[in-house]
């Protein structure tokens, strides 16, 4: 069964970024995040309606401060009341879901994509990713890097400057580099 690079990007799959679909659909992503993040003065209703005109699903209340990057919007659905503090990236070259509640400190990446360790392939342009999970009721302080494939559960708080590189139990506490469950 055929593929777009698009399909296989958003199914985790290896796929060439400079696909001409995903050129385009950046570039979509680049004209929107200059709108959103010139949009300071903006309601948050206004800025509520520019959210949903890009990502996947938009929740009642939920909040960007801008400014605010990401890879192609498609890709992020926030639930109700999810709030992101200002200059935080997402790169969503697969699923981001963010549960109701959840609240981001500034300056947090949750990075889905990801490169082979191969050189060969690297050179070659390949990419791929992992969907990231964060549940309901999350706290990410500042500065955290939520990295591909990881899933936090409901409850959990992530310390500030943390580097996520594996999945954190619900109601667990994650500091360090890497984050580690503390007791």
């Amino acid at each position: 069964m055929f593929m777009s690079e698009r399909q296989k990007m958003i199914s985790g799959l290896p796929y060439n970024p400079g696909d001409p679909e995903l050129q385009a659909d950046q570039t979509a992503a680049k004209h929107w995040m200059a709108r959103y993040n010139a949009s300071l003065a903006a309601t948050p209703a206004e800025r509520r309606d520019l959210l949903r005109q890009r990502l996947g699903e938009v929740g009642e209340g939920a909040v960007i401060r801008p400014p605010f990057h990401c890879d192609y919007g498609y890709n992020i659905r926030l639930g109700r009341n999810v709030f992101l503090n200002f200059n935080c990236v997402i790169l969503d070259v697969c699923e981001v879901d963010i549960g109701d509640g959840t609240q981001i400190g500034p300056g947090v990446q949750i990075l889905t994509a990801d490169h082979p360790r191969n050189a060969a392939e690297r050179a070659a342009g390949i990419e791929f990713g992992k969907p990231i999970t964060i549940g309901f009721n999350v706290w990410i302080g500042g500065g955290a890097l939520i990295l591909p494939g990881v899933t936090i559960g409901d409850d959990a708080v992530i310390g500030a400057g943390a580097v996520v590189t594996r999945d954190v139990p619900p109601g667990a506490t994650a500091m360090g580099n890497p984050a580690r469950v503390r007791p």
